[in-house]
């Protein structure tokens, strides 16, 4: 998934030994995000297989080749000092091409320029790529008057997918996966578990190993198609098809592969996680947001009293799914545990992951339905709240500027939680990706 990058030098004003030192470095600093093509001058043919073009070096021969800048149809990179950034003296140029109509990438952070390479590259690979979601009857089984009402059930939603990034959408049963599972012996699923530390609390060995078939019935339909890098399962609407939940499953794909996951088959929050982890190479999590201005909407379907007590309510949100603050592996999480299930939704049988990220800064992030866009949310993770005997049994307690902003901003009531500060990153990868961000 390495960018591949065309340098382009000036013929009028190049210092050919400070252009070579320049690409030489970056060379070294971009080693695992960008390969180099060969150098050309401005205004020579773009090479096919360039996902853009970088600059290693500007001079003032910039101003006067306005018409070649125009001509390239690539993204175009500065990344002028030996720091893997741009130099603080292209600051006039870059303003000139800007205000000349040139969209002009300048980081100003050698994490921010490594961003930019992982998009690009990542852009290019998604077109080979497949999400897997198994399901049968979407909307049609439990909960069906919540469940019937998502987009991510339409074909409009896969088709968007298709037309936006390349990705195709692979549906099969999962009332058939489901038998499969089960039909793997308890014997399999012990060796299977003898190979895993998997820290649990009150799991019984049936239910651990019903987990555990439903892992290696899942990893058997990746293992017939390598371009798979996604999964997701209607696994509460149509919970009747499996003796468990796919959260452990989730885990261990993620441990072992790589591979994303999508809670419900949400194929749009797929979508989302899927990107911005490997282009931000930093966790992220999906789980359902909770703002405490929804009011009793909210606590009913929790199933708690009253929200935490905190100084301006109406600037927070409970964030959880499926019990708990929100299913992540194992090296996402402060904290990891796997437990018996909390919905009713789900089979007796079935498990859930109990996990917390550190306290801190957060960022939560969404695509919108018609993918020109993205939500990039800054929070603080201030605390965590449980109610015994509810569906909420440790949840989430994200503080954000304006929770009535917020609130007429989102697009689902899912959303993905990245730890830290990422909105500046956000808006680079969401202009590699033809996108516009909002920003709350």
């Amino acid at each position: 998934m390495k960018a591949r990058l065309a340098p382009v030098y000036f013929e009028e004003g190049i210092n050919r030994q400070e252009f070579d030192g320049q690409l030489g470095t970056l060379t070294s600093l971009l080693a695992d995000e960008a390969e180099f093509l060969p150098p050309i001058a401005l205004g020579a043919p773009i090479p096919a297989e360039a996902d853009a073009v970088v600059f290693p070096q500007l001079v003032g021969e910039a101003y006067r080749q306005l018409q070649r800048f125009k001509e390239i149809q690539v993204p175009m990179l500065v990344v002028t000092s030996e720091f893997g950034t741009m130099a603080m003296w292209d600051w006039e140029i870059v303003t000139f091409l800007r205000a000349e109509g040139i969209d002009v990438f300048a980081p100003y952070r050698l994490e921010q320029t490594r961003t930019l390479c992982r998009a690009l590259g990542f852009k290019r690979d998604m077109r080979r790529t497949k999400f897997l979601v198994f399901q049968d009857n979407p909307g049609e089984g439990m909960q069906a008057s919540i469940f019937k009402r998502f987009f991510w059930w339409e074909d409009e939603c896969v088709q968007r997918i298709q037309d936006a990034f390349g990705i195709s959408v692979v549906k099969k049963s999962f009332k058939q996966l489901g038998a499969e599972a089960k039909r793997i012996s308890d014997a399999e699923a012990e060796e299977v578990l003898r190979q895993w530390e998997i820290p649990a609390e009150g799991v019984t060995a049936r239910a651990m190993n019903s987990a555990v078939k439903l892992y290696a019935a899942v990893k058997r339909e990746l293992d017939l198609d390598d371009r798979i890098r996604g999964v997701g399962i209607n696994c509460l609407n149509e919970s009747f098809h499996s003796d468990t939940t796919p959260c452990l499953a989730w885990s261990m794909l993620y441990e072992e592969r790589g591979i994303m996951w999508a809670c419900e088959g949400d194929i749009l929050s797929l979508l989302t996680k899927y990107i911005l982890h490997n282009t931000l190479q930093a966790p992220v999590m999906m789980s359902n947001l909770y703002p405490f201005l929804m009011g009793m909407t909210a606590l009913k379907h929790e199933k708690i009293p009253s929200f935490p007590d905190v100084a301006e309510p109406e600037n927070h949100l409970l964030v959880g799914h499926c019990g708990f603050f929100g299913l992540m592996p194992k090296s996402f999480a402060a904290d990891w545990k796997l437990k018996p299930k909390v919905l009713g939704i789900v089979d007796d049988n079935a498990t859930a992951v109990d996990a917390r990220y550190s306290l801190g800064d957060l960022t939560i992030a969404q695509f919108h339905p018609t993918l020109t866009k993205m939500i990039a949310v800054k929070g603080d993770l201030i605390d965590y709240a449980g109610y015994p005997g509810s569906d909420c049994r440790n949840g989430g307690v994200i503080r954000v500027g304006d929770g009535h902003k917020l609130m007429s901003s989102l697009y689902s009531h899912h959303g993905c939680f990245i730890p830290g500060r990422k909105e500046d990153e956000l808006v680079l990868v969401s202009r590699i990706l033809g996108m516009g961000l909002e920003k709350v």
